[in-house]
């Protein structure tokens, strides 16, 4: 049995190194809500749907005792889908600013398809979200052969459905002859739960959060460190190999395809 498809993420795996764009937005509306919240805290649900992500960040401790502060009563619902409709157009237009393709992506998809495998995503953000990344990237010679977003399924990660779905629109099965490709642990609870293999992108995911020039400028020794650290939380989550970026995922799938061989299954 050989490999058949990839399921990517798109920011932080596919493009805006360092998954900038949802933070900068999330900051945008809280600051603008006078709770700001910090990087780390924006950072810490990546990767589910973006009301979801909202919704997790007015549960933390600190921002709920600040929000009551602030207002007299903690965050409901109300306050909640306010912040999700300034969210909506804040992004779009974050995106535009946030969308270049990580390095390497595009000769990577060359490669992924000369090895006769199908290519398809899933992400965190919503239809219009992701039909403006799709047209951005397409200008980058970067386009998917599938793409689904949490609108499109009964819920977004860590559930399975976006990849069930890529694997219905590209005529795929079993799932273990898929592999999800992504920076978050949502993206490996996602692909685990999907039945496929997972591989965990370091480098350049929201687990490091640098962009490509600030990860250049960083020291060789802090590199390590931030990579190591992204690593060990993406292993925690259940990944099953970890790779700096997509450009770099080749020999991993290539230990798959030995272990499919073997008869090994994720």
């Amino acid at each position: 049995m050989k490999l058949q498809g990839l399921v990517f993420d798109w920011a932080g795996t596919l493009a805006d190194h360092g998954s900038r764009a949802p933070v900068a937005t999330l900051e945008a509306i809280f600051a603008a809500a006078r709770v700001p919240v910090t990087v780390a805290e924006a950072r810490l649900a990546m990767g589910i749907a973006k009301k979801e992500h909202i919704r997790s960040i007015l549960a933390l401790p600190r921002v709920r005792g600040e929000w009551a502060q602030v207002y007299g009563t903690e965050p409901g619902e109300p306050e909640l889908e306010a912040l999700y409709a300034a969210f909506i157009p804040k992004q779009l237009d974050c995106l535009v600013q946030h969308s270049d393709v990580i390095a390497g992506v595009p000769e990577a998809f060359e490669r992924f398809r000369g090895r006769g495998l199908q290519l398809g995503s899933s992400t965190g953000y919503t239809r219009p979200m992701l039909d403006c990344l799709l047209q951005l990237a397409a200008r980058q010679n970067l386009k998917p052969d599938a793409a689904f977003c949490p609108d499109e399924v009964p819920f977004g990660r860590p559930a399975p459905w976006m990849c069930f779905r890529n694997a219905m629109q590209l005529g795929i099965y079993p799932m273990w002859t898929m592999v999800k490709i992504g920076d978050t642990p949502s993206d490996i609870a996602e692909g685990l739960n999907a039945g496929m293999w997972t591989i965990g992108v370091t480098r350049t995911g929201n687990e490091t959060g640098l962009t490509a020039a600030e990860w250049n400028a960083t020291l060789p020794a802090a590199q390590q460190a931030l990579e190591g650290a992204a690593g060990q939380r993406l292993l925690a989550a259940g990944a099953h190999y970890l790779a700096p970026s997509v450009a770099e995922c080749d020999p991993f799938l290539d230990a798959i395809e030995d272990r499919l061989r073997a008869g090994h299954r994720p």
